[in-house]
Protein backbone atom coordinates (compact mmCIF):
# COMPACT_ATOMS: atom_id res chain seq x y z
CA UNK A 1 0.00 0.00 0.00
CA UNK A 2 1.45 3.48 -1.09
CA UNK A 3 2.55 5.87 1.84
CA UNK A 4 -0.47 8.48 2.42
CA UNK A 5 1.94 11.50 2.45
CA UNK A 6 3.33 10.24 -1.01
CA UNK A 7 -0.23 10.73 -2.65
CA UNK A 8 -1.46 13.60 -0.47
CA UNK A 9 -0.12 16.07 -3.30
CA UNK A 10 -1.16 14.68 -5.64
CA UNK A 11 -4.83 14.67 -4.34
CA UNK A 12 -4.46 18.50 -3.23
CA UNK A 13 -3.18 19.04 -7.29
CA UNK A 14 -6.78 17.50 -8.58
CA UNK A 15 -8.29 19.42 -6.08
CA UNK A 16 -7.09 23.11 -7.02
CA UNK A 17 -7.73 21.74 -10.91
CA UNK A 18 -11.45 21.51 -10.24
CA UNK A 19 -11.77 24.81 -8.25
CA UNK A 20 -9.85 26.82 -10.18
CA UNK A 21 -11.01 25.53 -13.93
CA UNK A 22 -13.63 22.98 -14.22
CA UNK A 23 -16.08 24.64 -11.46
CA UNK A 24 -15.92 28.10 -12.92
CA UNK A 25 -16.35 26.60 -16.13
CA UNK A 26 -19.34 24.95 -15.30
CA UNK A 27 -20.68 28.26 -13.92
CA UNK A 28 -20.38 30.08 -17.05
CA UNK A 29 -22.16 27.05 -19.33
CA UNK A 30 -24.74 27.48 -17.01
CA UNK A 31 -25.21 31.55 -16.88
CA UNK A 32 -24.76 30.99 -21.12
CA UNK A 33 -27.90 28.68 -21.06
CA UNK A 34 -30.30 30.73 -18.64
CA UNK A 35 -29.41 33.91 -20.86
CA UNK A 36 -30.52 32.00 -24.10
CA UNK A 37 -33.44 30.91 -22.56
CA UNK A 38 -34.38 34.58 -21.53
CA UNK A 39 -34.00 36.03 -24.74
CA UNK A 40 -37.46 37.59 -26.34
CA UNK A 41 -38.02 40.69 -28.94
CA UNK A 42 -37.10 43.68 -28.01
CA UNK A 43 -34.49 43.37 -25.55
CA UNK A 44 -31.11 45.33 -26.89
CA UNK A 45 -28.33 42.38 -26.60
CA UNK A 46 -24.70 42.55 -26.88
CA UNK A 47 -23.00 40.16 -28.92
CA UNK A 48 -19.36 38.33 -28.28
CA UNK A 49 -18.11 40.29 -31.37
CA UNK A 50 -18.95 43.50 -29.72
CA UNK A 51 -22.02 44.44 -31.77
CA UNK A 52 -25.12 46.13 -30.17
CA UNK A 53 -28.78 45.05 -31.65
CA UNK A 54 -32.02 44.53 -30.81
CA UNK A 55 -33.71 40.81 -30.79
CA UNK A 56 -36.63 40.76 -33.30
CA UNK A 57 -37.34 36.81 -32.74
CA UNK A 58 -35.75 33.60 -31.41
CA UNK A 59 -36.02 30.50 -32.93
CA UNK A 60 -34.44 27.53 -31.00
CA UNK A 61 -31.04 28.10 -31.14
CA UNK A 62 -30.93 31.06 -33.60
CA UNK A 63 -31.71 34.77 -32.74
CA UNK A 64 -33.07 37.08 -35.06
CA UNK A 65 -30.77 40.38 -34.59
CA UNK A 66 -31.77 43.88 -35.81
CA UNK A 67 -28.78 46.18 -36.24
CA UNK A 68 -29.47 49.20 -37.92
CA UNK A 69 -33.26 50.00 -38.57
CA UNK A 70 -34.69 47.20 -41.08
CA UNK A 71 -31.52 45.64 -41.58
CA UNK A 72 -31.95 42.19 -39.79
CA UNK A 73 -29.13 39.82 -39.22
CA UNK A 74 -29.56 35.77 -38.27
CA UNK A 75 -27.33 34.90 -35.58
CA UNK A 76 -26.70 31.53 -33.27
CA UNK A 77 -27.93 32.50 -29.76
CA UNK A 78 -24.92 31.79 -28.30
CA UNK A 79 -23.42 34.36 -29.90
CA UNK A 80 -25.06 36.99 -27.38
CA UNK A 81 -22.86 37.55 -24.85
CA UNK A 82 -24.74 39.38 -22.31
CA UNK A 83 -28.28 41.62 -22.45
CA UNK A 84 -28.44 45.20 -22.07
CA UNK A 85 -30.29 46.90 -19.73
CA UNK A 86 -32.62 49.73 -20.96
CA UNK A 87 -31.83 53.02 -19.17
CA UNK A 88 -34.88 54.13 -17.06
CA UNK A 89 -36.23 57.89 -16.89
CA UNK A 90 -34.44 58.70 -13.63
CA UNK A 91 -31.15 57.42 -15.47
CA UNK A 92 -31.49 60.79 -17.96
CA UNK A 93 -30.19 63.17 -16.86
CA UNK A 94 -32.25 66.90 -17.95
CA UNK A 95 -30.61 68.45 -20.51
CA UNK A 96 -32.08 72.27 -19.22
CA UNK A 97 -28.88 72.27 -16.81
CA UNK A 98 -30.84 72.03 -13.59
CA UNK A 99 -28.67 69.09 -12.45
CA UNK A 100 -25.10 70.69 -13.02
CA UNK A 101 -23.07 67.77 -10.42
CA UNK A 102 -20.27 68.64 -12.71
CA UNK A 103 -19.25 71.89 -12.00
CA UNK A 104 -18.67 73.50 -8.51
CA UNK A 105 -20.31 76.26 -8.42
CA UNK A 106 -18.38 79.06 -10.59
Amino acid sequence: MPNLGSLLPFLVLIGAFYFILIRPQRNRQKEMKTLMAALEPGQQVMTTAGLFASVVSVDGDHVMLEIAPGVQVKYMAAAVAKVIDQPTVTDIAPLDGSHDDLTDGQ
